[in-house]
Order: structure tokens, then C-alpha cells, then sequence
């Protein structure tokens, strides 16, 4: 391979995990790139976890052998079967050594002392390669991992020219996944709520419009919970700020346990004492079993006096749902009735007509956010009567003294 050629597929390689938006899209280009610039059939990269003692493979690309899949789960090597990523290396280094990239082949040893050179040999001589070249990958001074970079019985096999360049290779990649580790921190801070570890209002806006356009195209059912926590104000004001931490993140540990019960339910904190459940898939009767669960839990909560929860779902007869405003709109003036009713169950949007008539009449809000919302509860007109409702509808109980 000339030098303008290896040039040009480092500078692919660093573009494409520049580009990638997801640490798969990263891994996947720098295998692609390595095995490109490396004039390989063949290339994968590992990870080394330390606490499970192993290193996992994280993606395979090109020529993949049988049972080789793309992004594995649960392709994994005891790591004492190569000890060089975990302690030859460090020797080295120690010693004044770097963190260099190295050959194997088919036809070496494949016999005596059972360590790296038997395990990398059998593997290629039973997935049909000639050769590999292996590169450490260093992150932050530690090693993170490996590169595996093979070709196919017949072609030339790797040199030390090419172990050279595969430890080059493997530090643009490691300055890659440093990127993308990086960007994977700022996206969790920015969609995560500090406190309780939901998933913060951003996240549900973000979740919620993907939702709404699903529904909008074939139909998914999406239903929204929306909670608010009684009695926070009580408790901040007489036991202390810290007490109404700790008993936000129990509520949201309660919520996140009873939203496991619904695939893919995403749990939120909306802001203050607000949180939300949304779900994308399961029925409503499913949804309301555990919204009820969820009262019922929160209610037996020390200092706390249970929660306002209501309920929206596209399942019920709500009308036409447009925007994920309105589904906010339907779940927030169910709630409104849960706190004013002192409600021991959820209240579900489209079981009676006094909760569509409250969402229909209240302003129009730019968006879901807290403010907005508490604006809708604070310049409401009254409450309406309301309208006996089906069978099936949430019991409600007497108010909480």
C-alpha cells in the first residue's frame, strides 16, 4: 500500500467516526477504516471490562466468518487468554516500552503453553485467515481495548511495516472514541434529570414528537402520564430541602420500577414535583393497570401524600391527536382533576367528557413546559361537573386529610 493511499484511508477513518452520531456508527467506522487502510478483509474492535475480566467484542466488519454477527451480544474472550492487553503490555511500558501493534499467523505456533499466541492462531487458522495484525488501543493512558485487523488465506501476509501503522491507526481511533465518549456525557447530561436520574422534559419533548409522528403514520398507541407529587411544599417548608430531595428520588425510583412494567416506557422528571410516563406501544388498560399501581405506591411513601396522576392515551376516544401539545394538553387537565377531586386513582382523559372539555377550553399554550403548564392550572376557569363514566373508569377516593 503506497503512503498517499494509507494517508488518504486515515483521513476516511477519522471523518467517519468524526461523523458517526451514536457510539455504534463510531465503532463501526473505525473498524471499516482500519480494515481499509490496513488492506484487510476483515476487522473488529474490542473492549477490555475490567470488572468482568474479559474483552468484548463491540463490532465485527467485512468479511465476517459463520456466527460472526455485525454488533454482537455476547461475544466475549476470558481475557487471561490474551494476556498482552492486560499485563505484557503494561511490562512493556513500564519498562519504557509503547503500545505496539503486532503480527500473528496461521502458521504459527499453535501449541505448548496455552496463552495469546495459541488462542489467536486457532481462531484464525478455524475462521479460514491467514494473518492479523493487532493494535492496542490506549484512552487516557490505560488500555481500553484492541484493534483486530485480518486477512484471508493466500494474501500477503502482515509485516512489521504494517504493525507500525496499525499503532497509528489504533491512536486516531482511541482520539475518536475519546470524541465520542465526550459527546455521549453531554447528550446524557443534557436529557437526564440531575436528581433522580429520569430522563428530563427535553427528553420527553424529544421522545414524545417522535411518538405523535409514529402514531400520526400507522396508528402506535401512545399514552402519557403525568404526575404531581403532593405535598412537597409541605415537606421542603417544615423537614428542609434536603428531605424533599430524597423524597423526589423516591418517587422517581417508584416510577421508573412501575414503568418497567411497560416496554419501553420512558420515566421523566418534568421539572419541580412534576414527572411523566410515556409509553409507546402498550394499551391503554395496560397503561391506566399501572398508573393505578403507581398512586398506590406513592401513597405509602413516608412524609409524601401520594400523587395527582392523569392519563392520555390515543386509545381512548379523545379525539384526533395532531401534536404532542395536545396529548400534553389531555394528560395534564386529567391530572388537574386528580388534584382538585383529591383523587386516590389516575384520571383518564376521554372516559368522561369533563376532561376533554377542560383540555379543549384551556389556552393555548407554546409548549409543555413547566411554566406553561402551571399557567394552565392557575388561570383555569372551574372545574366542571363531572359526568358519570364507564364501568371500568378509576374509582376515586375521599380527600387526603
Amino acid at each position: 500500500m503506497g503512503v498517499d493511499v494509507r494517508m488518504r484511508a486515515m483521513v476516511a477513518l477519522a471523518q467517519g467516526m468524526a461523523a458517526a452520531h451514536s457510539p455504534r456508527q463510531s465503532w463501526r467506522a473505525a473498524a471499516r477504516g482500519a480494515r481499509d487502510a490496513l488492506g484487510g478483509s476483515f476487522a473488529a474492535l474490542s473492549i477490555w471490562e475490567r470488572d468482568l475480566g474479559r474483552l468484548r467484542v463491540l463490532v465485527n466488519a467485512g468479511e465476517r466468518a459463520f456466527g460472526e454477527e455485525e454488533f454482537p451480544e455476547d461475544e466475549a474472550y476470558p481475557v487471561h487468554q490474551f494476556p498482552e492487553i492486560a499485563e505484557f503490555l503494561h511490562e512493556k511500558w513500564a519498562g519504557g516500552g509503547g503500545p505496539n501493534a503486532w503480527v500473528e499467523t496461521a502458521q504459527g505456533p499453535a501449541a505448548g503453553d496455552p496463552g495469546y499466541c495459541h488462542q489467536r492462531v486457532a481462531a484464525l487458522r478455524r475462521r479460514g485467515r491467514g494473518c492479523c495484525v493487532v493494535a492496542p488501543i490506549i484512552l487516557h493512558g490505560r488500555a481500553w481495548g484492541e484493534l483486530y485487523v485480518a486477512r484471508p488465506v493466500g494474501a500477503p501476509l502482515y509485516d512489521a511495516d504494517d504493525a507500525d501503522f496499525a499503532t497509528v491507526i489504533a491512536s486516531v481511533v482511541a482520539s475518536g472514541i475519546a470524541q465520542t465518549e465526550r459527546l455521549e456525557e453531554v447528550r446524557r447530561l443534557a436529557f437526564t434529570d440531575p436528581l433522580t436520574g429520569l430522563a428530563n422534559r427535553r427528553a420527553v419533548d424529544a421522545h414524545l414528537d417522535e411518538a405523535i409522528a409514529r402514531h400520526r403514520a400507522d396508528g402506535t398507541v401512545v399514552s402519557l402520564v403525568v404526575c404531581d407529587l403532593n405535598g412537597l411544599k409541605r415537606v421542603n417548608d417544615t423537614h428542609g430541602h434536603a428531605v424533599g430531595d430524597r423524597l423526589l428520588e423516591r418517587f422517581g425510583m417508584v416510577l421508573s420500577v412501575c414503568g418497567a412494567k411497560l416496554p419501553g416506557a420512558l420515566a421523566a422528571r418534568l421539572g419541580g414535583d412534576e414527572f411523566c410516563l410515556l409509553t409507546v406501544g402498550p394499551g391503554a388498560d395496560e397503561v391506566i393497570v399501572v398508573a393505578d399501581e403507581l398512586c398506590r405506591r406513592a401513597g405509602r411513601l413516608d412524609l409524601g401524600d401520594g400523587v395527582a396522576c392523569g392519563v392520555a392515551s390515543t386509545a381512548d376516544p379523545i379525539g384526533r391527536v395532531g401534536s404532542a401539545r395536545r396529548l400534553f394538553r389531555l394528560a395534564d387537565a386529567a391530572q388537574y382533576r386528580a388534584k382538585a377531586e383529591h383523587a386516590c386513582g389516575p384520571i383518564v382523559a376521554g372516559r368522561d367528557d369533563a376532561t376533554i372539555r377542560l383540555a379543549d377550553a384551556a389556552p393555548d399554550t407554546p409548549a409543555p413546559t413547566e411554566g406553561a403548564r402551571r399557567h394552565f392550572r392557575d388561570t383555569h376557569p372551574p372545574l366542571p361537573p363531572a359526568e358519570p363514566g364507564p364501568p371500568n373508569a378509576p374509582k376515586e377516593g375521599p380527600p387526603r386529610p
